[in-house]
């Protein structure tokens, strides 16, 4: 960390700033100024990307609070971004980074987790495979191909019309560069730019070392397998026939280095994966250039056909490989889930199949609409019969697919609507059971706050219904492969008119690009607009939480740096003070709690820890149900000696209850058990009239921290005298 001055203990009278309150922000970036409600802070320690701060002293006094605490807060929001150039590239990377989330979700149980994290990872590679194939669409198939055999290339590609007139070979091998220059480009945005720790939370960067060069030799084969069909297609000869067979086997070895279940990251096997990973990235290396030269060197003539030869075939494959995956995946996770379980779905790992699939969804599209596009743009489809068919059926795929979720979606809010309302009723009737006159219109409001925030426990059946949704691409992958086109079909089955599946592809396409200008915006707003951070920043905040243990462009993990970062100053702390409360909110309290797993024992007796609009048990322990389980949280009690609240509110659609809901009606709890004593539920709002001398009523909380209001403030002295106490024991 920084070396920035420590502000100086004030004291007056015995034990008044003993406590040091250290507050962490959830993912909306919050200023260090808002998280601790002073207009004036100074920076103490660490840098710009992530610091920890304090109010600035006007008198000796100001230093505390009234509740005789030391405020400091701890910002992290910049470690995900930092910069627009830095959001941005979160754009490009974004399937890759969903990939990586989904191998995070796999299920608790020893049969289907290590099936569900191959699965994951083959996933992973077959989305740089079809990136690769997308960018080697429009380098070799419309620009070397179709654009400079025919005529010059319209701008913006004019500067590739020195080309024109060359042996197509030489062409074809030249233009092959821009993909190898794509992984490059991939390389460098996941690229790790922020100060490493020393101590990172999880040892993952040899993984990510062997990952890299499986995947950089898999993208150089698949590249060297499109040229050398392409140059088979006149004819093999020997020196083609070893490169391809080479290059298949290349393929196949990356494959199977992902698909033996632990060999990349078992302890015993990490010497040799790396060895044979290294060896298969560098064999790619020369396959590739013996490729290139074979193909600009081979003077036959090439067949003449409207796309490159073979090209169409191969992404088809890669297309229906990626869909095959993801419906087994699917099956699996949702095997596992109907083994007579009754919790959320999203208990039992099935998170991992429907980030899988918009990862795969998003990655399909983009890298579709990229050859589609651009190849309307160049007008290398007129009279051909258009962009290759399994793109086609890709982006009609998507269409189907996002249409079926919002479908979905709109018929799960309709049907749920009664059951969260009725139940959002008995809670506001429990909470304010004599309403006074003039309220019926704030109760209301209320009602219907608390009825949107249960929506959340409705997710798990959307999940369900949309990893069920995989079969779709599967389908539409297995119709391109058979040649069928998208307009026949829908006139020989459905009878729909001649141009109706064209109107759909156009609207398909229109949505892709939609999506990409919508998270760049995104990207740059969530950067310079503290208000659209707060809720688009989400995105970037959650998926660059996990480390990259599927895809290794994806962006690299804050909490190598974030949580040693929190777990050394919070030691620095309880070395100067008598106690450290930690106070987390919304997903700065998952950094607390991973924090305090790392904590020595003789710190850990000088911390207690206030959570609050947690999800740490309504979705992380869900969502990521091997790594934040309830077995996690209670050692994260047990080594604090349950010096624990926990504070949430019926609004809040995030956050919630870590053991117990405590929610009138509910049965009672085992006194004995620690865990009992965590949760506090919180009336939200106080009251439904205004309070006395005021107009309006108190404002609905929700998810909003509220570290100054009395209930928190009143956690915060109940904590800070238990840490007293434990400090005269």
């Amino acid at each position: 960390m920084g070396s920035h001055p420590e502000p100086p203990r004030h004291r007056d009278g015995p034990g008044r700033y003993d406590i040091v309150e250290l507050r962490v922000h959830g993912v909306s970036g919050a200023r260090p100024e808002r998280v601790l409600d002073r207009a004036d802070v100074q920076q103490v320690a660490g840098d710009r990307s992530g610091g920890f701060h304090r109010p600035v002293p006007e008198r000796p006094d100001d230093a505390a609070d009234p509740d005789r605490v030391t405020l400091e807060a701890y910002r992290w929001g910049d470690l995900p971004s930092g910069t627009v150039a830095r959001t941005l590239s979160l754009v490009f990377l974004l399937p890759f980074m969903l990939s990586n989330v989904a191998v995070w979700m796999r299920p608790v149980d020893r049969r289907s987790g290590p099936g569900v994290s191959v699965l994951c990872r083959l996933l992973a590679l077959n989305l740089t495979v079809v990136y690769v194939l997308s960018i080697a669409g429009v380098a070799l198939d419309l620009l070397a191909w179709r654009c400079l055999e025919v005529a010059q290339c319209p701008a913006p590609f004019t500067t590739v019309t020195e080309l024109n007139g060359r042996q197509v070979g030489q062409r074809l091998a030249v233009l092959a560069l821009l993909p190898v220059a794509a992984v490059a480009f991939l390389r460098l945005l996941g690229t790790r730019r922020s100060r490493p720790a020393g101590n990172p939370l999880w040892a993952v960067e040899p993984l990510v070392g062997r990952l890299r060069a499986i995947h950089v030799a898999a993208a150089l084969a698949v590249l060297d397998v499109v040229l050398l069909a392409a140059r088979s297609t006149g004819g093999r000869t020997a020196w083609t026939t070893v490169l391809l067979a080479l290059g298949g086997a290349v393929l196949l070895a990356c494959v199977g280095l992902l698909a033996a279940p632990g060999l990349l990251d078992g302890a015993s096997t990490a010497r040799a994966a790396t060895r044979t990973a290294g060896t298969l990235r560098a064999l790619a290396y020369g396959l590739s250039a013996a490729t290139f030269a074979a193909v600009a060197l081979d003077g036959r003539d090439w067949q003449s056909s409207a796309g490159l030869p073979g090209y169409d075939q191969i992404a088809g494959w890669a297309k229906l490989g990626q869909m095959t995956l993801l419906v087994v995946l699917s099956g699996l996770v949702l095997w596992h889930h109907g083994r007579g379980d009754r919790q959320s779905p999203l208990a039992r790992g099935l998170g991992a199949a429907v980030i899988a699939a918009i990862a795969v969804g998003l990655a399909g599209a983009f890298a579709s609409d990229l050859v589609y596009q651009t190849g309307h743009l160049l007008g290398g489809y007129r009279g051909d019969g258009g962009p290759p068919l399994s793109y086609r059926w890709t982006i009609l795929a998507f269409f189907l697919h996002v249409a079926a979720a919002a479908v979905l979606c709109g018929a799960l809010t309709l049907t749920s609507r009664r059951r969260r309302w009725r139940a959002a009723a008995a809670i506001t009737a429990r909470d304010f059971p004599v309403p006074p006159p003039g309220a019926a219109g704030q109760l209301r409001r209320v009602t219907k706050a608390i009825a949107q925030a249960r929506f959340t426990e409705w997710l798990g059946r959307l999940a369900v219904t949309y990893a069920a949704l995989a079969a779709i691409g599967l389908t539409t992958s297995l119709l391109g492969l058979f040649g069928l086109e998208p307009d026949q079909l829908a006139r020989r089955l459905f009878g729909l008119p001649a141009g109706a599946v064209g109107v759909g592809l156009a609207v398909g396409s229109y949505l892709t690009a939609g999506v990409v200008l919508a998270l760049l915006l995104g990207g740059i707003l969530a950067y310079r607009t503290a208000w659209f951070r707060r809720h688009v920043g989400i995105l970037w905040d959650l998926g660059t939480f996990w480390p990259r243990a599927a895809h290794p462009f994806a962006p690299p993990s804050y909490a190598d740096r974030a949580v040693p970062e929190l777990a050394d100053r919070i030691t620095q702390l309880a070395e100067r003070h008598a106690g450290v409360l930690l106070c987390g909110h919304s997903h700065g309290s998952a950094l607390l709690a991973l924090a305090v797993l790392r904590l020595p024992a003789e710190v850990r007796q000088r911390v207690a820890l206030l959570t609050y609009g947690s999800p740490l048990n309504r979705l992380y322990a869900r969502l990521f149900p091997a790594y934040l389980n309830e077995e996690v949280l209670r050692e994260v009690g047990k080594r604090i000696g349950w010096r624990w609240l926990n504070l949430w509110r019926d609004t809040d659609p995030v956050g919630g209850w870590i053991f117990a809901a405590h929610r009138p009606g509910d049965p009672p709890l085992d006194p004995a058990d620690p865990a009992a004593r965590v949760d506090r539920r919180l009336r939200d709002p106080r009251d439904v009239v205004p309070p006395s001398g005021e107009r309006q009523p108190p404002p609905l909380r929700g998810h909003q921290p509220g570290e100054s209001d009395p209930e928190f403030r009143a956690a915060v002295r109940e904590l800070a005298g238990r840490l007293r106490d434990q400090g005269r024991t």
